[in-house]
C-alpha cells in the first residue's frame, strides 16, 4: 500500500484557506459592516467582538496549516534532499509562512489596543473619525493597511502551494532528481 499524507495535506489546505479566506471577509465584510451601525461610539465594539469570535478559529486554522506543513516535510525529506529546487522552494514558503504569521500577530496586537481603547466614535472597523483618541487613529490606520496585507500573503501561499503541487509531478520529480545526481541546473 502506498504511503499518503491525505491527512497532512488537508490540514495544511484547509487551515490555509480559512485563514485566507477569513482575513478578506474580514477586511471586506466585517470592518466595512461595522460602519452601518448607527452609533459611532458601538462600531468599534461590533468590529472587535467579530474579531474576537473569529481569533480562536483562526488560530486553530493556522495551528492546522503549520502541522500539516510540517509533517509534510518529514513526508517529503527524501524529495527535500534529493530533488533540485524543492529545499530551496520550501525555505521560501517557509518564509513566506513566517512573514504571514508575523503580519497576523501584529493585526492582533492592534486590534487589541482598538478593543481596549473601549467604546470610542470610529467611522468603521479601520476608519476613525475626527472624534476618535489619537491613539486609536493611529491604530486604525496602521490595521487599514494590515487588514489587506494578511490575505495578499496568505494568497500568495496559495499560489506557492499550487507551484509545489506542480513540481511533486513524476516528470518533474525524475529531472529534479538528475539534475541533482548529476550536477545540471
Amino acid at each position: 500500500m502506498a504511503e499518503t499524507n491525505t491527512v497532512a495535506r488537508s490540514l495544511h489546505d484547509v487551515g490555509l484557506a480559512a485563514w485566507f479566506g477569513g482575513s478578506l471577509m474580514g477586511a471586506t465584510g466585517l470592518n466595512g459592516a461595522a460602519s452601518e451601525v448607527s452609533d459611532p461610539e458601538q462600531r468599534s465594539r461590533v468590529a472587535n467582538a467579530g474579531w474576537n469570535r473569529w481569533t480562536p478559529l483562526n488560530l486553530a486554522a493556522i495551528g492546522a496549516h503549520v502541522l500539516g506543513g510540517a509533517i509534510l516535510v518529514v513526508g517529503n525529506r527524501g524529495r527535500l534532499v534529493g530533488q533540485q529546487g524543492v529545499a530551496s522552494q520550501s525555505l521560501a514558503k517557509t518564509t513566506l509562512t513566517g512573514v504571514a504569521l508575523g503580519a497576523t500577530a501584529y493585526s492582533r496586537v492592534l486590534g487589541k489596543k482598538i478593543d481596549n481603547a473601549g467604546d470610542v466614535p470610529v467611522a468603521g472597523g479601520t476608519e476613525p473619525t475626527s472624534q476618535t483618541p489619537s491613539e486609536v487613529a493611529q491604530s486604525q490606520k496602521q490595521l487599514k493597511t494590515m487588514q489587506w496585507v494578511i490575505p495578499a500573503l496568505t494568497g500568495a501561499l496559495l499560489i506557492h502551494n499550487a507551484y509545489m503541487g506542480e513540481i511533486q509531478r513524476p516528470q518533474a520529480v525524475a529531472s529534479g532528481m538528475a539534475a541533482r545526481l548529476f550536477g545540471r541546473s
